[in-house]
């Protein structure tokens, strides 16, 4: 990825569901004018999710996610179908393929398609916007016009009838995806309200050895890119210069935004009349449940001694020493809370769907996932009523801060 490119996280997510061979991985090459997804007439080609990033004029950076069929079978199988429903978590708008092999005159029942009404419902509930598409209609007589019909009376969504081999429909459905858009998606922001278009904004980045040698991380670059895009002044310095930065302004900056590692410092040193928030703050917000999160955060102190605790890190890193998810937040909540509580490190993907076990689920600032997918692990925790906070916020509300940190919606 150059320093140009848009990271994946960062990008709308459209998942393609259907059966094996129902024409997913052509439908991604249509869409994205590239071969970049193995075809093949035998079922069961596409494995694990493949991902594949774009720009489509009128949206912007997008990620197509084909999966595997949700019909595949045995154990391998049950593996596939099993990450294909992991995909529909991060998924922002969903395709669900329906196809139908000639058959004569039989005509399109609702029976005949009754895993991809299942899918779509399902799809639907998770409050993703769901577009039928009657896939590969330049081998059907009649276009697809049977099976859309079929469709339309089962859903009352009308489906948008493609052919990835002549190009059929592509546009058509280009400007579905358009229409289907996430009402807030192109007024998502990382600063949100905490600050303001112009306003002066320092940027304390501690850079310790998680971050890659000769470059920022990943939230640091991402909020510093936005800052500038809104015309703000930006100062930047590692945590042992603040003191001599604040001493060169003449005016202290409006908001101050530091590594959440390195609250207390700043905190104690924030001049008069400036704001101060986190890079994990501010990723939670944008990311996630900003005023869950909030709330959430502010029952830590609470919990019971024998308290089991969930961190869920984003990333699959190898820990280094003092890693903030497995060293440094552990040994904070037991300091605070008591040596006699439990916990949990998950990575990447490996997030249990039961947590009855457990009193209280502490997030990364999910840099490297994208928001659908934090929210379904919000979704999750507010099923089962498990209280869900991040890194940040978490921070604060054991050095007893929280309510002199920003976090935008909610404060």
């Amino acid at each position: 990825m150059s320093l140009n490119d848009t990271p994946r996280a960062m990008r709308l997510h459209i998942g393609l569901f259907g059966r094996r061979n129902s024409g997913k991985s052509s439908l991604v090459n249509a869409l994205t004018g590239q071969n970049v997804a193995t075809v093949s007439p035998v079922p069961g080609t596409t494995t694990d999710p493949v991902y594949k990033a774009m720009e489509i004029h009128g949206i912007g950076p997008v990620v197509f996610i084909d999966t595997a069929g949700f019909d595949d079978v045995g154990s391998l199988g049950g593996l596939r179908v099993s990450r294909t429903k992991d995909a529909a978590k991060e998924t922002d708008i969903a395709l669900v393929l329906f196809h139908q092999e000639e058959a004569g005159e039989k005509r399109a029942a609702e029976d005949d398609f009754a895993e991809e009404f299942c899918w779509l419902q399902s799809l639907q509930k998770r409050q993703i916007p769901v577009i039928p598409v009657v896939s590969r209609t330049d081998e059907m007589e009649d276009g697809g016009r049977a099976l859309a019909k079929c469709i339309f009376e089962g859903t009352k969504i009308s489906p948008v009838c493609i052919s990835s081999k002549t190009g059929a429909g592509i546009e058509k459905l280009r400007a579905e995806i358009a229409r289907q858009l996430p009402e807030d998606y192109q007024a998502r922001s990382i600063t949100g309200e905490v600050c303001q278009s112009g306003g002066h904004v320092l940027l304390v980045m501690p850079q310790d050895i998680q971050a890659p040698k000769g470059r920022l991380i990943l939230p640091q670059v991402q909020t510093l890119r936005e800052l500038l895009d809104r015309k703000c002044l930006v100062s930047c310095c590692t945590t042992d210069c603040l003191p001599g930065m604040l001493a060169s302004f003449v005016r202290p900056p409006e908001l101050v935004i530091t590594d959440s590692q390195a609250f207390r410092e700043v905190h104690a040193l924030l001049p008069k009349g400036s704001k101060l928030t986190s890079f994990s703050v501010l990723f939670a917000a944008y990311k996630g449940d900003a005023a869950f999160f909030a709330a959430s955060a502010r029952q830590l102190l609470e919990l019971p001694a024998d308290a089991h605790i969930l961190i869920a890190e984003a990333c699959t890193h190898k820990p280094l020493q003092e890693d903030i998810g497995r060293v440094k937040l552990p040994r904070l909540l037991r300091r605070n809370l008591g040596k006699s509580i439990e916990i949990t490190v998950c990575s990447g993907h490996d997030f249990p769907e039961n947590l009855s076990s457990f009193d209280m689920v502490i997030h990364c600032g999910a840099c490297m996932f994208n928001r659908a997918y934090v929210m379904s692990r919000a979704a999750a925790c507010r099923r089962q009523n498990i209280p869900m906070t991040n890194y940040g916020m978490a921070i604060a509300a054991l050095l007893g801060i929280l309510d002199d940190v920003r976090i935008p919606g909610v404060q």
